[in-house]
C-alpha cells in the first residue's frame, strides 16, 4: 500500500520569519514554566557557527556558554559535521540500546586509552544520555559494590535534577519542593579560594578541611556511618568555579583508598581539556574508581559513559538499564572531538589561553574592584561579583552582588556576549567558551566585558 511522502521542513536561517519577542512568546505558550535560559538571554537562535550565534533578527553573540561546556569544539565544527554525515550515509543504525557496532567499538577503545594507563584498570558503562543519568549509576553501583548505602557529597557540587543527583547536589532551590530525598547523604564543607567555609583562609583553611574529612571517617562517635562513596568535582562548575586545592584533593583520595570507599569524580563540565588538563582530577594526580562522563563526551550530542575501576564492575547483566544508551551519532561526533583535543593537543592550548585571560582579567580587577575574586583553571573561569563599597570581612572579602551580577550578564547580552551565572546567589559570572577560541576572540571578550562594565555605570579606578 502505497502512503504520501511526508513533507520535511526546509531548514535555515532565511527561513525563519520573526523577531525574537515573537518567538520567546510562543516558547511561553508552548513550554512548561520550568525554563531558565530564555529569562536570562532572550533570543531565538537562527544560526551558528564556531564561537559565535546568530538570532532571528542577524544580530550575532559571542558565546561563552558553549551548551554550559558541551561544545569544546564550538558550534558546528565542520569535522563533527562530517562525521554526522559519514554515520548517516554509512547505513549504521541511529539507535542500538547496548548492542554493539564498529563505530561503538572504536569509540570505546578511544575513550579508554584517555583514562589513567590507557584505561588499562577501566571499563565503560553507556548510561542514559545525560550526566545525571550517569551519576545515578555511578551512586548505585557504589551501593551495590561495598554493600553501604551512606554518600558523602560536598557544599556547592552540583551533579543533576533526578533524584539521586540531586540529593547529592549542594543548591537547596530546586529541593524546596522534593520531599524524600535519597536517604544517608552526608554534605562536607569543600575548599573555597574567596570564601573559605571554616573562616580561617588561605592554606591553614585548606589544612583544616583536610583535616576535618579525615577526621569524620575515623572517629567513630561522628554520626556518620561508613559511606559508599564519596562524590565530587574536581572543580565546581556551576557552584561557582571553585577549583580544588592539589593537596586537599590528595587527602580525600589517601583517605578513601584506605577505607574502601569509592571515590566518585564527577567530569561531566570540567572533563576534556576544559581546564587545561585532559580530566581535572589529573591536576592532582589522582585515579577515581568512577568517572562520571557527559557534555563535551558526545562532541555536542546526547551521551553519558562512566568509567569504572574492573574491580568495582560489580554489575548483573541489565541491573540498570536505559534504552537511550546506544547513541551512534553521539559517539561519532563524540569520537571526532576526542581526537582533535588529543591530537591537537587542546587541553596545552588552552592552559595557555587560559592563564592567559585569568592575566588580562586580572588587570581588569584592578580598575573594577566589584569584580571580587578571579579563579578557575584552563578555559572555565567564573569572577565573583562584589560590593566594594562596603566593608569587609574579617578575612579580607567584600560582600556578593547579585544584583550587580543579573545586571552585568544582561549588560554582557546587550553588547552581543553571552554568559552563564552561578555559585551562591549567582553572583559568579561564568566564562566556558568553546575550546577553540581565538586570541582575537578573546581579545574581543575583553572589550565586550569592559563595555558591559562601563554600561552598567561601572566607573573605572586608576
Amino acid at each position: 500500500m502505497m502512503t504520501d511522502k511526508v513533507r520535511i521542513e526546509t531548514l535555515d536561517a532565511t527561513s525563519f520569519k520573526g523577531n525574537n519577542d515573537q518567538f520567546l512568546a510562543r516558547q511561553a505558550e508552548f513550554e512548561s514554566n520550568v525554563r531558565s535560559y530564555p529569562r536570562k538571554l532572550p533570543l531565538a537562535i537562527a544560526k551558528a557557527n564556531g564561537v559565535w550565534i546568530t538570532d532571528v533578527e542577524n544580530k550575532d553573540y559571542l558565546d561563552c556558554l558553549a551548551g554550559a561546556g558541551t561544545l569544546a569544539l564550538g558550534h558546528n565544527h565542520p569535522d563533527v559535521l562530517q562525521s554526522i554525515q559519514n554515520v548517516i550515509s554509512s547505513g549504521l543504525p541511529l539507535h542500538t540500546l547496548d548492542l554493539t557496532t564498529p563505530l561503538k567499538d572504536q569509540f570505546s577503545e578511544y575513550l579508554l586509552s584517555l583514562l589513567p594507563h590507557q584505561g588499562k584498570d577501566y571499563c565503560l558503562q553507556f548510561t542514559g544520555p545525560t550526566g545525571a543519568d550517569a551519576v545515578e549509576a555511578a551512586l548505585k553501583l557504589a551501593k551495590k559494590t561495598t554493600g553501604r548505602n551512606s554518600v558523602i557529597s560536598f557544599s556547592g557540587g552540583y551533579h543533576g535534577m533526578t533524584h539521586g543527583a540531586l540529593s547529592v547536589t549542594g543548591n537547596l532551590g530546586p529541593k524546596e519542593a522534593t520531599s524524600g530525598m535519597m536517604t544517608e547523604v552526608q554534605f562536607m564543607p569543600y575548599p573555597h579560594l574567596y570564601r573559605c567555609p571554616l573562616g580561617i583562609g588561605g592554606q591553614a583553611g585548606i589544612d583544616a578541611l583536610s583535616y576535618y574529612f579525615e577526621n569524620l571517617i575515623n572517629d567513630v562517635e561522628s554520626g556518620v556511618r561508613k559511606p559508599a562513596a564519596v562524590i565530587l568535582e574536581a572543580v565546581q562548575g556551576e557552584g561557582g568555579v571553585n577549583p580544588a586545592p592539589i593537596e586537599w584533593l590528595q587527602r580525600i583520595r589517601k583517605v578513601t583508598q584506605e577505607h574502601g570507599i569509592l571515590l566518585i569524580i564527577d567530569e561531566v563540565q570540567a572533563g576534556f581539556a576544559r581546564t587545561g588538563r585532559f580530566f581535572a582530577f589529573e591536576h592532582a594526580g589522582i585515579e577515581p574508581d568512577i568517572i562520571v562522563m557527559s557534555k563535551a563526551v558526545g562532541g555536542g550530542l546526547p551521551l553519558a559513559v562512566l568509567g569504572i575501576k574492573k574491580e568495582f564492575d560489580a554489575w548483573s547483566p541489565g541491573h540498570h538499564s536505559g534504552t537511550f544508551r546506544g547513541n551512534q551519532l553521539a559517539m561519532a561526533t563524540g569520537l571526532t572531538t576526542l581526537k582533535i583535543l588529543k591530537e591537537q593537543d587542546i587541553a596545552g592550548q588552552v592552559a595557555v589561553k587560559g592563564e592567559w585571560l585569568k592575566a588580562q582579567l586580572t588587570q581588569l580587577q584592578k580598575r573594577f574592584p566589584q569584580i571580587g575574586h578571579i579563579r578557575g583553571l584552563g578555559l572555565m573561569i567564573g569572577m565573583e561579583i562584589v560590593k566594594p563599597q562596603e566593608p569587609t570581612d574579617h578575612l579580607g572579602c567584600y560582600p556578593a552582588d547579585p544584583e550587580l551580577a543579573v545586571l552585568l550578564q544582561k549588560k554582557c547580552f546587550e553588547a552581543g556576549l553571552i554568559l552563564e551565572r552561578g555559585g551562591r546567589h549567582g553572583c559568579v559570572l561564568r566564562l566556558l567558551p568553546s575550546l577553540l577560541i581565538s586570541q582575537v576572540e578573546l581579545t574581543l571578550f575583553l572589550e565586550k566585558f569592559e563595555q558591559a562594565l562601563l554600561s552598567a555605570g561601572l566607573q573605572p579606578q586608576g
